[in-house]
Parts: structure tokens; C-alpha cells; sequence
């Protein structure tokens, strides 16, 4: 009998993961499991972020297998350990695919380490789920993005800041962690803000390396900058800097009534360790919140909490979730789902059925899987930050928004269309 083996990957709320699969003839297929990669940093700086996907992803898989796993065969996960080492992400991936034959990955957080591991998919035509919010700019036939692209997250955040009830900001600060997805996010920003008669003068633009922890005198540079007018932070500083970064504007005493920040990488997980009552106010702009009341959400909650629990997860005292995790647990359904309507793992197979995959999402709406640019169609909430570090949703758009992969801000990609070539 013939038996192929794929690998994918994708990243899940801060939770580290390699899911390795099987791919088999089903009509002979033998017993056995379907290995399924899990590719998360669960040391170095990008833990904080992504030790919880591995978890959130184990327990997706858990749940599959408790209702008689996929094609009649248990998921088998395979978990490694980049350890927020970007080139040490492709080697894992290479594993993943090569030594362990999964069928699928998801996994990793970071731009670069996605960038790290795409030549990887392509060259052995592995399956990646990716579950983290973006630059954009790229489409690639093997991975489907469960996260957001900037127009679900970044653009429809910066108006909320400069509108009546944002507060009416007339001067930004684009403050993120020195890689490619804060570079290229603020690319596509000021030249938004450009368009909306914002100047360079207005703009202060300042970047960070990983790990980094000494924000004193970046705060303190904001608060001169914020002299100069209505000022609001853009945040795309990742990992464990955040948390340094929170507790100096506290220290500083910068209050969201005077300069609030709007963060695209913080979320429940990541204010775990952080004093929130001086950030009370703040914002963070995702396609899911904890807060978030609605029946899915609820059941959503509750496996969470229970699997934690039964585990022994350190988090068990104060289960939380948060957008990532939401995105790695839509993104192994949807991979499900695909793999049941295809009769095989085969990758060559279950990528058209992925697109137009339907989920009743915990964010209270049923998405949708791009069948043209392998994007989820996700809604959009902007939450203030309450003092138990949780969020008071302020803003929300009417219903699911359709990503766009390539910016309208950004010059050339005006003739690019959102449909890449997957046939």
C-alpha cells in the first residue's frame, strides 16, 4: 500500500505546536493514526505568546479524537520546540515533514518565522495553518491564515483612534518590535495615515528588538512627542517585551485619557503578569475576545477551563483565552472538516476543500475560509482594557470582514489581485 505523508504548520495563541500527519489511500487504509505537527516556541521570548496554542491545539485535537477522530483514525500530535529561534523554526518544519510525516502543522507567531518555514512547505509540499494577525503582502497555495490581515485588525483600529469616540488622535507613534510584520504593518499605516491628511511630522516611528525591557526612555519620549497634540500609541511590540513596556507606562503614569495605545499582539494571555489597573483604558484591536457573551463562546470557555484543569496546566487558576487561540481551534476543525470532504490527508487534495469551509466561531459568528485567497472572513472588535485584565468591547464591526492580503495603501500592490494561483 502507498502511504504519503504530509506536514503543516501554523500558529496558535501563543501556544507552541507541531501536528504531524499520515496521509493514506482511505480506501486501504490500515490501522493506525494520523500524525499532525504542532511548530511553537515553547521557550525563548515568544513562549509567553505561544505555549498556550500548543495547549489550546492538543485539546482541539483531544476533542476530535473523543468523537472518532478523522477518516476512522485518531490524530496523533506531533509537538516541537523552535524555541523562538527563527532559522531553528525551518528546521523543525523540515522534521515535521520529512522524519515525523505529518499531515498538517499548525503553528508559529512571528512573521519571520513564518517567512523561515515557507520555502520548507513549498519545497515538500507541506499544509500550514497559520493563526496570528499579520502584515499581509504574501499568499501561498500551501498555508491558510487564520489570523487577521491588516484591514481586520490594524486599519479599522487606527480610525477608531481618530474618531469622536476614539478620542480624535492627530498624532501617532508607531511603536513595534524590529522584525518584519511591525515594519511592514507600519508601512502600510502611515501611508493610511497619509491619505487621511496625516503628515511625517505627526508620526513617530520607533522599533525595539526581541527581549528588549528598558522602555524608560521610549515612554518617556512619547509623553515629550504627546505635548504636540492628540496622541495615541500604535503597538506592535511581541512577546515577553510587553510586558515591561505595560509596567513603564504605568511607572510614567501615561493613562489611556491621555494618550491611549491600541495593541495588535496583547491580549488576555500576555496581561497574565501585568499590573492592568494603571492600563485601564487602553485598547486592543483582535477578532476575538474572552469577554465576548454568546453561547459558542461560552462552550468554548468551559472545555478550556476543564482541559487545563484535568491537564495540570499552570494556567489552570486562571484558565484564559484569547484571539490565537481561537484561530488555532478554527483552523484544526476547518482542516477537519476539509480532510472528511476530501476522503483523504493527501495535501494536494485537501486544499481545495478548505476553501469555503464553514465554522460557528466562539466569537459568536460563522466564518468563513476564502476559497480564493486562503484567508478567514473574521469580524473586527476593539476592547478597552478592564482592571481584572480582561476587555470591555467598544467598537465592533456589523458582521464578518473579507481580508485583503495585498494593502490598497501600499504602492504597486494597487493591480495585485487577492487571488493567488492554487489550482
Amino acid at each position: 500500500m502507498r502511504t504519503r505523508f504530509l506536514l503543516q504548520s501554523f500558529t496558535f495563541l501563543g501556544v507552541a505546536a507541531t501536528v504531524a500527519f499520515t496521509t493514506v489511500n482511505p480506501a486501504k487504509a490500515e490501522d493506525g493514526t494520523i500524525k499532525v505537527g504542532i511548530l511553537h516556541s515553547l521557550s525563548g521570548t515568544m513562549a509567553i505568546s505561544e505555549t498556550v496554542l500548543k495547549d489550546v491545539a492538543l485539546m482541539t485535537i483531544e476533542e476530535i479524537n473523543a468523537k472518532g477522530g478523522v477518516l476512522g483514525k485518531k490524530l496523533e500530535a506531533v509537538v516541537v520546540d523552535p524555541a523562538s529561534d527563527w532559522p531553528l523554526f525551518a528546521e523543525k518544519a523540515r522534521q515535521l515533514l520529512s522524519k515525523d510525516k505529518v499531515a498538517v502543522t499548525f503553528g508559529c507567531w512571528t512573521s519571520v518565522s513564518r517567512k523561515s518555514v515557507l520555502p520548507v512547505f513549498k519545497e515538500l509540499d507541506g499544509l500550514l495553518f497559520y493563526p496570528v494577525q499579520y502584515e499581509g503582502e504574501e499568499l501561498e497555495k500551501n498555508v491558510f491564515y487564520t489570523g487577521a490581515a491588516p484591514n481586520q485588525q490594524a486599519i479599522p483600529a487606527v480610525e477608531y483612534l481618530m474618531s469622536k469616540d476614539g478620542g480624535g488622535a492627530k498624532r501617532f507613534v508607531l511603536l513595534g518590535t524590529d522584525y518584519v510584520y511591525p515594519r511592514t504593518t507600519n508601512k502600510i499605516l502611515r501611508a493610511f495615515l497619509h491619505s487621511k491628511g496625516i503628515t511625517d511630522a505627526d508620526i513617530m516611528e520607533e522599533y525595539t528588538p526581541f527581549g528588549h525591557s528598558d522602555y524608560q526612555t521610549i515612554v518617556a519620549n512619547i509623553k515629550k512627542f504627546a505635548t504636540g497634540g492628540k496622541t495615541a500609541v500604535v503597538s506592535t511590540i511581541n512577546g515577553d517585551s510587553n510586558v515591561p513596556f505595560y509596567k513603564e507606562l504605568g511607572n510614567a503614569g501615561l493613562k489611556a485619557t491621555d494618550v491611549p495605545v491600541v495593541a495588535f499582539s496583547v491580549g488576555e494571555e500576555e496581561l497574565r503578569g501585568v499590573d492592568t489597573k494603571p492600563l485601564v483604558g487602553d485598547l486592543a484591536a483582535w477578532n476575538y475576545f474572552m469577554s465576548l457573551k454568546n453561547p459558542a463562546n461560552e462552550e468554548f470557555k468551559k472545555k478550556w477551563a476543564a482541559y487545563a484543569k484535568a491537564k495540570g496546566l499552570s494556567s489552570a487558576a486562571k484558565p484564559l483565552t484569547n484571539d490565537p487561540m481561537e484561530a488555532t481551534y478554527i483552523g484544526i476543525n476547518m482542516w477537519k472538516q476539509a480532510v472528511e470532504k476530501a476522503g483523504t490527508t493527501d495535501v494536494e487534495k485537501v486544499i481545495p476543500w478548505v476553501g469555503g469551509q464553514q465554522f460557528a466561531a466562539p466569537n459568536g459568528f460563522t466564518v468563513e475560509m476564502d476559497p480564493k485567497n486562503h484567508h478567514l472572513h473574521k469580524p473586527v472588535f476593539i476592547g478597552e482594557v478592564k482592571a481584572d485584565g480582561q476587555f470591555n468591547v467598544v467598537w465592533k464591526s456589523p458582521g464578518p470582514i473579507k481580508a485583503q492580503p495585498w494593502s490598497p495603501y501600499i504602492p504597486g500592490d494597487e493591480g495585485k489581485k487577492d487571488e493567488p494561483d492554487i489550482k
